[in-house]
């Protein structure tokens, strides 16, 4: 579903050289502390948030978008030895690396569900065990964009009384939405992995209140989405009066759709997952793969419905390597089987391409 875009690419591109020119200055600068590290911090923290990030959130190009977090984290994050840490920045690099080490856990988990089929067990206990550690790394960096985005604009999740952040502008509300959003995924992935990062449970009422903070109809359902997730995974949060967790979940997947970007839909997919309930998993593939012929996908955060795109595909290429011991034919996104019974053994070569 991730084609290779010229806008994303061009995007990376013309950040990346701002980024490394900006980098240049330092490097020039010489050995030791010298006066222009700090200054070239202060410049490359704001053309990051100014620029590079607007950038990146139009890219159609996940894959491209992850290897950028994963690239440049530690170059803009080591200027907190100097300055200010570019926290709000640092929140979404941490968040775009840990998008590629989960995909190395997908990759992981496919492969133990192909060797199951098979009955290759040596071939599954291994694809397991690296499943885990790839969690492990998902947790860990999730975890830090949590925190990161937190301190950005210096809220305290552990507060109950917390009062709301002042979010200046639609940029800072996204960053500390989607750094709620990593905290809870963060414990979802430690679970994952065997618990190897560490993850503190508490994150997910602390989420659940964080997700209030922020416009769930303009955001597309995803604070609602969030709450829910915690609703289910933490019964004892869920406010009395409050609405059905799923309800929640299917309004908050449409509310998604209108805004041009389906991460909601793809925590109510994870959250189907997490509970057992493959009757939502379905339903929800479903009115995915039916979205694509309606939606009209946000310029501004194209990047945000692309990784929800391929939570998607990724839970629906569990359910066929399940099933049939391959991921989902291109032609069958939205389908749970082939088109017949008989059809799973002879598919036409070109159908599983």
């Amino acid at each position: 579903m991730h084609s290779p875009n010229s806008l994303g690419k061009a995007a990376v591109g013309r950040a990346g050289k701002g980024l490394f020119l900006v980098a240049c200055l330092a490097i020039l600068g010489g050995c030791g502390y010298n006066p222009v590290y700090q200054t070239t911090g202060v410049v490359l923290t704001g053309y990051s948030e100014s620029e590079a990030t607007p950038y990146v959130m139009q890219m159609s190009d996940a894959d491209m978008a992850c290897r950028l977090g994963e690239g440049l984290d530690p170059l803009v994050y080591s200027f907190n030895r100097v300055t200010d840490a570019p926290d709000t920045t640092g929140s979404l690099l941490q968040l775009l690396a840990a998008n590629c080490s989960e995909q190395e856990a997908w990759e992981q988990e496919l492969r133990y569900l192909r060797a199951n089929f098979q009955g290759d067990v040596p071939e599954a206990k291994d694809a397991r065990i690296q499943a885990k550690r790839w969690y492990g790394l998902t947790a860990s960096r999730r975890l830090e964009a949590f925190h990161r985005a937190m301190r950005a604009y210096e809220y305290d999740p552990s507060d109950a009384n917390a009062e709301c952040p002042f979010l200046y502008e639609d940029q800072d509300e996204l960053t500390f939405l989607l750094g709620v959003l990593t905290g809870l995924q963060a414990i979802t992935n430690d679970t994952g992995s065997g618990g190897q990062a560490g993850v503190p449970k508490d994150i997910a009422p602390q989420a659940e209140r964080a997700a209030q903070c922020v416009d769930n109809e303009k955001w597309g359902g995803i604070p609602n989405a969030i709450r829910a997730n915690v609703w289910l995974l933490i019964p004892d949060t869920r406010p009395t009066m409050s609405p059905d967790p799923w309800e929640l979940l299917e309004n908050s997947s449409e509310l998604g759709v209108k805004a041009g970007f389906r991460a909601s839909m793809a925590l109510e997919a994870v959250a189907a997952e997490t509970q057992g309930r493959q009757d939502v998993i379905k339903d929800v593939i479903a009115r995915f793969a039916a979205s694509e012929k309606t939606i009209k996908k946000s310029e501004d955060y194209r990047l945000v419905d692309e990784i929800g795109s391929a939570v998607i595909l990724h839970v629906s290429d569990k359910y066929w390597s399940a099933e049939y011991g391959y991921r989902t034919p291109r032609t069958h996104f939205g389908k749970m089987s082939p088109d017949s019974a008989s059809d799973a053994d002879v598919m036409d070569l070109d159908d599983l391409l």
